[in-house]
C-alpha cells in the first residue's frame, strides 16, 4: 500500500476536517475532490461514512462561526474581503446578496451548492443582524445536505466499482494521484475562466480622477450606483448625480439611459465585477458609451472625492426592487 495513501486514511478525519474549514475561511482549495474521495473509500469500508460526514460538519460549521462573528462586526468588508479570496469573485458580492434578500436565512440551506457563496453566506448572516441560534441551525443543515450530497456521489462510483474487484484494486492504490489530478484540473479551470473575465474588465475602466475632472467641467454623464441596499448600511452616502438601480433594474430601465453621454457604472465588489458585468450587459443592449469605475464606491470615498447623502426613501425603494426581483 502506498504511504502517502496510507497516511491519507490513518489522519482522513483530521484531513477533511481541516481541509474544509480551510477552504470555508476563504483559501482557494476546493474541497469537494477530497470528500469525493472520501466517499468512494467509504464504499469499502476503508473510512466510516458517519465520522466522514462528522468530520466536514465540523470544519464548516467552525469557519462559518468564525466568518459571522466578523461579519456581524465589521459587515461589508468581511464579505468584499472573502470574495477577494473567492475563485468566484467575479460575482460573489452581489449573487450573496441578493440570495440573502430573496430568502433570508433559508438562503444558508442552499448556499453551499451556489459557486463562491459557501463562505460568504456566513458573514453576511451576521451583517444581517441574524441571531446565532437561527444561523447555527440553518447553516448545519445546509453542510450536512452539502457533505451527504457529494460523500454519497463517491459513495455510489465506490459501490459500483466493487463489481470489478481489480478496478477498485485500482482506485484505492491510486485514489491520492486521481484526487490531485482532479484538484489540479479544478483550480486550472477556475483560473483560466476568471483571468478571462478580468482582462475584458479591464480594458473599459474609467479612473476615478477621470470621472472627478469631468464632473469639475459639468461634462454631462450619466453615474449609476449598482451597490446592494446592504452597502448603504455602513455609508448611506453615493456620487453626486448617482441613479441607484439594481442590475435588473438597469437592464430593465436600458432604453432610458441616454446615448449622448457617457454611462458609468460603479459597485462595491472586487474589481468592479458587477459594475464590469452590467457594462458588458447593456452594451448588448446598444449603449456603447458605458464604462465601470475603476474601485467603485470605495476607491472614490478613499481618494476624498466628494459624496452626497442618499435620501433613506431612495434605499427603501432600491431594496422593495431588489425583494421584487
Amino acid at each position: 500500500m502506498p504511504i502517502a495513501y496510507e497516511v491519507f486514511l490513518r489522519y482522513a478525519y483530521l484531513i477533511l476536517f481541516v481541509w474544509v474549514m480551510v477552504e470555508q475561511l476563504g483559501a482557494p482549495v476546493p474541497s469537494a475532490p477530497l470528500m469525493l474521495t472520501a466517499g468512494t473509500l467509504t464504499a469499502t469500508h476503508k473510512l466510516s461514512l458517519p465520522l466522514v460526514l462528522i468530520s466536514i460538519l465540523l470544519g464548516s460549521l467552525v469557519s462559518d462561526s468564525i466568518w459571522y462573528v466578523m461579519g456581524k462586526r465589521y459587515g461589508g468588508k468581511m464579505v468584499r474581503l472573502l470574495c477577494k479570496l473567492s475563485m468566484e469573485k467575479a460575482n460573489c458580492v452581489r449573487r450573496t446578496e441578493n440570495y440573502f434578500t430573496k430568502h433570508g436565512a433559508g438562503a444558508l440551506v442552499l448556499a453551499k451548492f451556489v459557486p463562491g457563496l459557501g463562505s460568504v453566506a456566513a458573514p453576511i448572516a451576521g451583517q444581517t443582524g441574524m441571531k446565532y441560534r437561527y444561523f447555527a441551525v440553518f447553516d448545519t443543515a445546509g453542510i450536512l445536505l452539502w457533505a451527504v450530497t457529494i460523500t454519497l456521489c463517491g459513495r455510489f462510483f465506490g459501490d459500483v466499482l466493487k463489481r470489478n474487484p481489480n478496478a477498485l484494486a485500482w482506485v484505492e492504490h491510486s485514489a491520492l494521484a486521481l484526487f490531485l489530478l482532479l484538484l489540479v484540473g479544478f483550480l486550472i479551470w477556475r483560473f483560466v475562466r476568471q483571468q478571462a473575465f478580468l482582462r475584458e474588465i479591464r480594458m473599459a475602466r474609467l479612473e476615478p480622477n477621470t470621472l472627478k475632472q469631468m464632473l469639475d467641467r459639468e461634462q454631462p454623464v450619466y453615474i449609476v450606483d449598482l451597490r446592494h441596499p446592504l452597502d448603504y448600511l455602513p455609508d448611506p452616502r453615493t456620487l453626486p448625480g448617482a441613479v441607484l438601480l439594481s442590475p435588473d433594474g438597469l437592464v430593465q430601465q436600458s432604453d432610458q439611459i441616454p446615448r449622448d453621454r457617457d454611462v458609468v457604472l460603479f459597485c462595491t465588489c472586487p474589481s468592479e465585477a458587477t459594475a464590469a458585468k452590467m457594462a458588458l450587459t447593456i452594451r448588448k443592449l446598444g449603449v456603447q458609451r458605458v464604462r465601470p469605475l475603476r474601485g467603485g464606491f470605495d476607491e472614490w470615498k478613499r481618494l476624498g472625492y466628494p459624496l452626497v447623502e442618499i435620501p433613506p426613501q431612495s434605499i427603501v425603494q432600491i431594496a422593495s426592487a431588489v425583494q421584487v426581483g
